[in-house]
């Protein structure tokens, strides 16, 4: 980043401070149009997957081939729907709150290491940014179900925030476990400390604790995300809508992009802390350069994949068994892994 920004100010001849906004604002761009398409993309490809799931075609009509076009068609429905917003409603918060929980996502994804030699940002605490910053969501999701004046919407952002802060106690704690064995909070040091082959993954590392934390971290980012089993801020047959009740059009379609670029950004951080990131599993084998992109992205969409099966294989969780699962289960199994590693490392 700061090479780039050195090079187009002595190509451009403005100042230092001018020309790094000018590549903020590019680069946020870039992140938002790359979060819309996978929005797109991601909600076709769940269609198709639940329709395989239970043996049925999905959507086909629109498009030249198995339907791809229809999710297009249907945000250029939700850009046309009209907005309504309750009379007594806060319209300020009310517009506020999906553009908050769209930013957290976004912001993300701009610590995270794509590639050996390419990232928007090398945090020495990149794993904390993220941490921190995908919490920011939950003042979006408190602040939709406040600003709609709805009782459902406010008992579905009050839902949302007690699980999210919730799971991401052993969520954390499982980021620990990883942390204490690479003595970095980086996620390019991260990587580089899995770098060599598959057999140098942290999910083979300390066998089976490493393993076990990985469990507790993608069940856990799945309660973050809202995702099934544990999308009970959205439960249609106790709440209508939860929080976006009151939502329809484009606000409604910004909620639907902040979900699917959630499971992206979980899955990019699942696939970096535990699956070697973007180096590869043959070890020097199709390894660095853009083959780092490929296989990133490979075992992020990989982990999406499973996160859509679960979604249309498992039952909603009850609201005391979505809390015993984070509070007496998970929990507990974190700390377990935590003391275990430390005490194998210590040996």
């Amino acid at each position: 980043m700061h090479e780039l920004i050195a090079y187009l100010q002595a190509q451009l001849g403005f100042q230092e401070i001018l020309v790094a906004v000018l590549v903020m604002a590019v680069f946020g761009l870039v992140i938002c149009i790359y979060m819309a398409l996978n929005a797109l993309v991601l909600v076709w490809l769940e269609r198709k997957v639940s329709a395989w799931m239970q043996d049925r075609l999905g959507p086909m009509e629109v498009g030249p081939f198995q339907g791809v076009l229809q999710t297009l068609a249907d945000a250029l429905k939700l850009l046309l729907k009209e907005d309504i917003v309750p009379k007594a409603a806060d319209k300020r918060l009310h517009l506020l709150a999906p553009l908050i929980v769209f930013a957290a996502p976004c912001a993300a994804l701009a610590a995270l290491s794509y590639t050996r030699d390419f990232h928007f940002a090398d945090f020495n605490i990149g794993v904390f940014f993220v941490a921190a910053i995908t919490s920011l969501s939950v003042i979006g999701l408190l602040l939709a179900g406040w600003a709609s004046n709805n009782k459902w919407s406010l008992l579905g952002g009050m839902r949302a925030a007690a699980q999210i802060v919730s799971y991401e106690i052993p969520a954390g704690l499982a980021i620990l476990v990883v942390v204490m064995q690479v003595g970095s909070l980086s996620f390019r040091e991260i990587t580089l400390a899995q770098d060599g082959g598959f057999w140098n993954w942290m999910i083979f590392q300390y066998p089976p604790f490493n393993f076990v934390a990985f469990l507790i971290f993608f069940t856990a980012t799945l309660a973050e995300c809202n995702r099934t089993p544990f999308d009970l801020p959205e439960a249609e047959s106790e709440l209508v809508g939860g929080f976006h009740t009151e939502y329809s059009g484009f606000k409604w379609a910004v909620f639907m992009l902040s979900e699917y670029g959630e499971m992206l950004v979980v899955s990019l951080v699942v696939a970096t802390l535990f699956l070697g990131g973007w180096s590869s599993p043959l070890g020097d084998l199709l390894n660095g350069g853009a083959w780092g992109v490929f296989w990133l992205l490979g075992k992020t969409y990989a982990l999406v994949f499973v996160q859509m099966w679960l979604r249309w294989t498992l039952p909603r969780l009850r609201v005391d068994q979505l809390m015993y699962t984070s509070w007496k289960v998970l929990t507990p199994f974190a700390f377990a892994c935590i003391f275990a590693v430390g005490l194998w490392m210590a040996l």
